[in-house]
């Protein structure tokens, strides 16, 4: 039988655990873990010879104190080190939470984002975010968001449902990256009575001219059912790993496939699928158990 002393300290453990677990998961795995995620891989039809590297950023969510335009800065120095042909950005620039002590503008994060350096270019594609954000872009439908502008202002290549042919070595491959699929926000003053996409996979495949591998870019990954096997790899960002996961496992995933495409790299019949964790948070700044990441690819 426990003592009431003995009921006390293992109260008193269960607390200072908690609190302990809470601070790591709001003040240190969000604001001060960056990881390199590694995934090596052929995929079928990759074209003999083709050795290349992706470096992708996802989910900067900039705001303060989480994700500040000088960290941002500091992340870009970090994915220049790791050596990429290709750097590519999978969306979602525009804060995502409410918890801020400031939101960073996009003339700032984009100025950050212009230090990404890589040989054949680094490239964007928009995510929900970056829409949500944009009453403007709401109200039209479509067209270009704030995101758009910024990035494009300062020499990143912006992709809505465009794919465009790249080499390395004298070896093509295509890059093709869709516009966001939950992009138009339901409601009345949006005279919309469903969330909407803007993506147009079929279109942007039409795109691609030759049998060079294609790489495409996808900020959800819940697209990834739908790609044909024409594609050699998706890569996508927007869950965060569920920001919470334990034992390989993530509780809420924002897919409606659930903890199925929620992190890491996940292969369906001869398809390659790779959703980052992410780099900032949204809806609540916390982490645990997916620490912000770069992730590096190297493919062939």
């Amino acid at each position: 039988m426990i003592t009431r002393r003995g009921f006390m300290k293992v109260l008193g453990g269960g607390l200072v655990s908690a609190v302990a677990l809470g601070s790591y998961a709001f003040g240190i795995e969000p604001l001060a873990r960056l990881r390199v995620a590694r995934y090596a891989l052929t995929p079928p039809g990759w074209s003999p010879g083709l050795k290349l590297r992706l470096v992708a950023l996802a989910d900067v969510h900039a705001c303060e104190p989480w994700m500040s335009a000088r960290r941002i800065a500091s992340i870009c120095e970090r994915a220049n080190d790791l050596g990429g042909d290709v750097t590519v950005l999978l969306g979602d620039y525009a804060s995502g939470m409410n918890l801020v002590t400031r939101y960073v503008h996009s003339s700032e994060w984009s100025k950050a984002l212009a230090t990404l350096r890589a040989p054949l270019g680094v490239h964007a594609i928009m995510g929900n975010h970056d829409w949500w954000e944009d009453r403007t872009a709401q109200k039209s439908g479509g067209g270009d968001t704030f995101g758009h502008r910024a990035l494009a202002g300062v020499g990143i290549q912006v992709y809505g449902n465009r794919a465009v042919r790249l080499e390395k070595s004298g070896f093509p491959f295509w890059l093709a990256g869709l516009e966001d699929q939950l992009a138009l926000l339901p409601g009345r003053k949006w005279k919309r009575a469903w969330m909407g996409g803007l993506d147009d996979l079929d279109g942007t495949l039409a795109q691609v001219t030759d049998e060079a591998p294609v790489i495409l870019l996808a900020h959800e990954p819940d697209i990834f059912p739908k790609v044909p096997s024409r594609v050699a790899l998706t890569l996508s960002g927007h869950t965060h790993g569920g920001q919470v996961r334990f034992a390989g496992h993530s509780p809420v995933v924002p897919s409606r496939f659930g903890d199925r495409y929620a992190y890491g790299h996940i292969v369906e019949g001869d398809r390659n699928l790779i959703v980052s964790g992410g780099l900032g948070c949204s809806i609540a700044p916390i982490r645990f158990g997916v620490p912000p990441e770069i992730v590096v690819v190297d493919l062939g």
